[in-house]
């Protein structure tokens, strides 16, 4: 007898229309008016109605203003993270001696609070000129992809086949040659998995930044407004946002990856 096996993305819709069950009924229920104010109001947790009749009350400018500031800080953060960490593994490969620096360098950055060391960038850097975006931000989304990349990169780079690379030896390939013509390749499926898992570390790192990052837009300052003027829907409604987004960006570099790197999407030619 047959297995009846549901595609990925059915699979995925009944997971959240699951969660989403199981939210409404405990914010319509035993979890109604928790951390509600003294004086009555909506608790810590609303129903997703409430949510989305609150989003549909800020309208679309509200969360483009705010989302935009953010997605320019996550996009520049992730374009230097990234660009580091693959020079970094390129540069392990032609001077192995460098590994040892080169891995120790990435897991001190891994291991840095970026909530402790937000405010020290903040010094270093100071505020943003007026409608720039903040560079606290665009650093700590840099820092929050740089250790994922450089790693899954330098391991994707020596898994390269060794028949390959003496062929390239023999026919007096340097190590240059070796990266470029072979290693390259072998680690592209590595490469493109962790920019994938980079993209919504950078966007979190984005909206940490702007917690001290001096800047008055962006999808963390309006959610510290939120939470300060009491509207809880609305800090729910923000948080949605940045996991709509974070999940959009995950899934559209992993459908681009499906592009670049076929042979490692477990999927075969043709879609048999």
């Amino acid at each position: 007898m047959r297995r009846l096996q549901l595609p990925h993305w059915a699979v995925g819709l009944s997971g959240a229309g699951a969660a989403l069950a199981l939210w409404w009924i405990g914010a319509a229920t035993f979890l109604r008016g928790v951390g509600a104010p003294a004086g009555g109001g909506t608790g810590a947790i609303p129903t997703p109605w409430q949510v989305l009749s609150q989003m549909g009350a800020d309208g679309w400018g509200f969360y483009w203003r705010n989302a935009a500031v953010t997605l320019l800080e996550a996009g520049a953060g992730y374009a230097w993270g990234n660009a580091l960490a693959l020079l970094l593994a390129f540069l392990v490969l032609l001077v192995p001696p460098l590994e040892r620096l080169a891995t120790q360098l990435a897991v001190i950055s891994y291991c840095l609070p970026v909530v402790a060391v937000g405010p020290v960038i903040f010094i270093v850097l100071g505020p943003p000129r007026s409608g720039d975006p903040s560079g606290t931000a665009v650093a700590l989304a840099a820092l929050s992809v740089f250790f994922t990349t450089m790693v899954s990169a330098l391991a994707g780079l020596k898994a390269a086949d060794r028949s390959c690379l003496d062929i390239v030896a023999v026919f007096g390939g340097r190590r240059i040659h070796q990266l470029l013509k072979v290693r390259i390749i072998a680690a592209l499926p590595a490469v493109l998995a962790a920019f994938k898992i980079a993209a919504p570390a950078a966007l979190l790192g984005a909206i940490l930044g702007e917690y001290v990052g001096g800047v008055d837009r962006g999808l963390g300052p309006a959610m510290v407004n939120a939470q300060q003027t009491l509207e809880v829907a609305r800090v729910w409604g923000i948080a949605f946002a940045c996991a709509a987004l974070a999940g959009g960006a995950y899934a559209v570099l992993g459908l681009l990856s499906r592009f670049a790197a076929p042979w490692a999407s477990g999927v075969r030619a043709g879609g048999s």
